[in-house]
């Protein structure tokens, strides 16, 4: 069974509708966003459902120049890994902070909690990156989540003053789209089980 937001028998500008029509940006316009945009899709990511009412997601906002931050992180990064890397692969893994004119950083802080594992906490994150993501594309703008192997590098987040057990999920892209994927079908083939009555 697959479902595309075309197909779907609902209002246009619905959330299901918004859901289902949701893609990757692939290139972004160079638009500054206004404060109140950012804060929207902030709020929105906010209210994920969150067991225990923890709050573990974090937002590092990245915008301007402030964006170079990141990339001289990632360049260095880069170099750590790979020593013998070239001039021009540095600014190429520097230039990867400047893809959107607003980058957010989504990181989780889980906290000891008896009865909300790590793992949970990881999940709401994940839920409030969703909500940011539909949100934005409510508004007519793009996103894309990024993550790869600065995602996990202390020198990236010594650099971005994360704490020592914060772990960031994702770079989320966010502004104007001027290209995106093409919108992949919900295809529920195979991933789906019915859990039939039994008949006495």
């Amino acid at each position: 069974m697959q479902v595309t937001g075309s197909s779907a028998s609902t209002a246009p500008g619905s959330v299901f509708e918004a859901i289902v029509s949701r893609s990757s940006t692939k290139k972004f316009a160079d638009i500054p966003l206004a404060r109140h945009q950012i804060e929207t899709l902030l709020i929105a990511a906010a209210r994920a459902p969150d067991h225990g009412l923890l709050a573990p997601w974090r937002f590092t906002i990245l915008e301007g120049s402030s964006r170079g931050v990141l990339g001289d992180a990632m360049s260095t990064a880069l170099l750590e890994k790979m020593p013998d890397a070239d001039a021009e692969a540095q600014q190429r893994e520097a230039s990867k902070a400047f893809r959107s004119p607003v980058l957010i950083v989504v990181s989780a802080l889980p906290q000891p909690h008896p009865r909300v594992p790590a793992v949970e906490q990881l999940v709401a994150v994940g839920a409030a990156i969703q909500n940011l993501w539909i949100v934005a594309h409510s508004m007519n703008l793009g996103a894309a989540w990024k993550t790869g192997s600065h995602a996990y590098s202390a020198t990236v987040k010594r650099a971005l003053s994360l704490a020592e057990d914060e772990q960031i999920l994702g770079f989320l892209h966010v502004g104007v789209p001027l290209s995106k994927a093409v919108i992949r079908p919900a295809d529920l083939s195979g991933k789906v089980r019915w859990l039939i009555d039994r008949q006495e």
